[in-house]
């Protein structure tokens, strides 16, 4: 079998990638996730206006959603739009697209006359076989969500080669490793809608996911509990608004659980909305499981309800006393209107992270916290197992080794004594939990200074024992020995999660490792981590930035983009000590469209220092840099002197976009005075221009296309083209001005309520700009 790849696609419409070509080290894959079997058919697809989208005379309504799905994709992407007729047969004079199920008579047809092997067992549940050749395409599913899955991989064999709109030829055969293939996150704010829609259709759909994980908290409008709704907006004004991550105001300022406060963007939608997406979710071949925490994570049950706090005097309580019968009357209305609202097969019911000091309770003080717990999963699961619900938890409390042995003694910041809980012992858990409950294990991998790789999967081997199923939750790509661990019977797949708000920054920025990287192990089996891994990630960014944003740049629906004449600017040699800049070897002249790579005067670039914990001596500003012209968008080709940080949107929840490194910022300044500001954030627009030295999977560039301009074999230069919209079309840009920021400070590594320290001393260096002119 033959693995190909096609180049990543950057300004399509002035056919420049081949100038680009892809990252250093790196192509966009034909197919993501890499099919099991996949060889060139020798014959692409035309796509024009004679195809036709066959489905049966009598199609099901899962034939239509197909037929209608391509359509779509093809008019929306391409401007293409196929029709679809409904035949009783394939006639040999046309060229046909046809998609289904081997229930579908016509694939089951096409299959039977040529010799293709596809049922309900081969490939198997989910697999599918595709076929594209000259004059048919023909996508057969061994069910359902096989034929679906078929799609989205015909969805990203669809590319223009020489201006001619095709189907790559191929042969794929294909099936997946692991039955669970999920992604936790956060119910979407209203005006996130839109982008959470986009990501189940052209993210999670197109690479194969088929569960989500939905944590919903008091996000949704109740109607028994209307108090929750407004408690919950409240707390999350007060906890953004005090500058935390943390709710203020616990005692003695002892740990408490994470609060979430930015699910559903702290306020909540109406029902309708949520049905809707609860209906948009499964139309995708996607079962959605709510998350609504209980016993602990349960600030959204109690913020008008303290009287039900474990820990009496919080301002904001965690944890609910699983003692007093009015905590569950409160939880199962709740539960009650969801269940209503989204029929679910399973609810994550939380549980993990029991922080909360113990022995405060008046009516818990005298009871084991182990009994207690045990006692309450079993309330909660009878409760919904009544319902025909199954029941899912994360699974750290069950595992002393995890949580270790006994009340843990902990000292408060102001030097308060306090016991914690311990995990719940072998016979607790064997006769409290019941073995029908799914276990979402997060400690499947090594800990600093907890345990080593040998111990996770102990871990995973003592749930086994226990008799329970098991998916690896807070899943990476860097797990280790996947090959042998996923063998283990009663692992049913993973979960990557997204522990901040839904959004298009956060995910593009902090998550497409551990999404991709993700899928590509639950569906292929395979893992690929660390450079390999980030640099396929910034091949296909092109593609899943269209995807994520909903629209198109300019740079590639517009045929006439022109170089900015920028040299008169330049302050940069041939390299820059303070920084450790070397741009010997680098590409000179109009070498890489739409770029003019020239120097003047031995001068090669622009660059302005960015001083952080030490000085560069560098410039902090250059003015000047005429542009004079109205521009549909301005693309800034740059990078930084160094490699800075991008921590997670949850390390700073009341100021999310300051978790990438601020390292400057354009001055875009119109013929009116007007002046609009651009941030240059690391990871979002800007990389370091020796990334090909990078390390980890994360080392990618969301916002930007890497552009490789020489070098040598040792020393790699990469650039970043990264496109601005301009907002004010038809008025003139009269210059742009680059200035570096002093004494930035973004999210704290650690989990703090606080600022990390300075950054470490930068540069951000421009090499070229180019503008895409506007329509004459």
């Amino acid at each position: 079998m033959q693995i190909f790849p096609i180049l990543s696609t950057f300004l399509a419409a002035v056919s420049v990638s081949q100038s680009f070509g892809p990252p250093p080290g790196a192509s966009r894959p034909l197919i993501f996730p890499a099919p099991r079997e996949l060889a060139a058919s020798g014959h692409s697809f035309v796509l024009d206006d004679h195809v036709i989208i066959a489905v049966p005379a009598f199609p099901s309504d899962e034939d239509l959603f197909l037929a209608g799905s391509l359509a779509q994709e093809l008019g929306d992407r391409f401007g293409l739009h196929l029709k679809t007729e409904r035949v009783e047969y394939l006639d040999p004079g046309k060229r046909i697209i046809l998609m289904g199920s081997i229930a579908n008579p016509l694939i089951s047809m096409y299959c039977a006359n040529n010799g293709i092997d596809v049922s309900a067992g081969n490939p198997g549940p989910e697999g599918y076989i595709l076929r594209t050749g000259a004059s048919i395409v023909v996508v057969a599913g061994s069910d359902d969500r096989g034929a679906f899955y078929g799609l989205q991989s015909l969805r990203q064999l669809a590319g223009k080669h020489e201006g001619q709109l095709q189907f790559e030829g191929v042969d794929v055969r294909d099936w997946p490793d692991k039955p669970f293939r999920g992604i936790k996150l956060y119910l979407p704010g209203r005006n996130n809608i839109p982008f959470f829609k986009r990501f189940i259709r052209d993210f999670m759909a197109l690479y194969k996911y088929n569960t989500l994980i939905m944590e919903m908290n008091a996000c949704m409008r109740l109607k028994r509990h209307p108090e929750l709704n407004a408690g919950w907006e409240e707390f999350a004004r007060d906890t953004n608004y005090s500058r935390r991550n943390y709710p203020p105001g616990p005692i003695h300022e002892v740990e408490q659980n994470s609060s979430h406060q930015d699910t559903a963007d702290g306020s909540f939608l109406e029902k309708e909305e949520v049905a809707d997406l609860a209906r948009w979710v499964k139309r995708y071949h996607i079962d959605l499981i709510p998350e609504l925490p209980a016993f602990t994570h349960s600030y959204y049950l109690l913020t008008r309800h303290k009287e039900l706090s474990e820990v009496p005097e919080q301002k904001w309580p965690d944890t609910y006393c699983p003692s007093n019968p009015k905590s569950y009357e409160l939880l199962f209305d709740v539960y009650a209107e969801y269940i209503d609202v989204l029929k679910p097969r399973m609810i994550h019911a939380g549980h993990d992270e029991l922080f909360m000091p113990v022995g405060l309770c008046p009516r818990c003080k005298d009871k084991d916290i182990g009994e207690r717990y045990g006692e309450d999963v079993r309330k909660i699961h009878d409760y919904l197992s009544s319902k025909g619900i199954q029941t899912a938890i994360w699974g750290d409390m069950l595992l002393q080794e995890v949580r270790r042995k006994g009340l843990q003694k902990k000292h408060a910041p102001d030097g308060w004594t306090y016991y914690a809980p311990g995990g719940m012992t072998p016979e607790q858990v064997e006769r409290l939990i019941p073995k029908d409950i799914l276990i979402f294990n997060w400690f499947w991998n090594k800990e600093e200074g907890e345990w080593g790789e040998e111990q996770a999967e102990h871990h995973e081997a003592r749930l086994d024992e226990m008799g329970f199923k098991q998916i690896y939750g807070n899943f990476t790509p860097r797990i280790e020995r996947y090959d042998v661990r996923s063998k283990r019977s009663t692992i049913a797949g993973g979960a990557p999660s997204a522990w901040f708000a839904t959004n298009e920054l956060g995910f593009g920025k902090d998550l497409l490792s551990d999404f991709l990287g993700c899928s590509n192990i639950l569906w292929r089996g395979e893992v690929v981590n660390g450079k390999e891994l980030s640099g396929t990630i910034q091949a296909m960014l092109p593609e899943i930035r269209v995807r994520f944003r909903g629209e198109v740049p300019p740079s590639q629906t517009e045929t006439t983009i022109v170089p900015v004449s920028i040299a008169s600017a330049f302050n940069m040699g041939i390299a820059e000590a303070a920084t450790d800049v070397d741009l010997r070897g680098a590409k000179s002249g109009k070498v890489i469209a739409p770029f003019d790579l020239g120097t003047a005067s031995g001068k090669n670039a622009i660059i302005v220092g960015t001083d952080g914990a030490e000085k560069t001596g560098l410039p902090k500003e250059v003015v000047g840099i005429k542009v004079g012209e109205d521009a549909t968008s301005l693309i800034f080709l740059h990078a930084s002197a160094r490699p800075a940080t991008n921590k997670e949107m949850f390390r700073l929840i009341w100021d999310m976009e300051d978790t990438a490194d601020l390292l400057g910022w354009y001055e875009v300044v119109y013929e009116d005075g007007f002046v609009t500001t651009i941030p240059i954030r690391y990871g979002v627009n800007i990389a370091e221009w020796n990334w090909d030295k990078r390390q980890s999977e994360k080392d990618y560039c969301y916002g930007a296309d890497a552009v490789p301009i020489g070098g040598f074999p040792d020393n790699p230069i990469t650039f970043f083209a990264f496109e601005w919209t301009n907002p004010r079309m038809g008025k003139v840009i009269k210059e742009v001005r680059l200035k570096g920021t002093t004494g930035f400070r973004g999210g704290d590594p650690d989990f703090t309520n606080d600022y990390g320290p300075v950054v470490t001393k930068n540069a951000i260096i421009l090499k070229a700009i180019s503008l895409v002119k506007k329509r004459g």
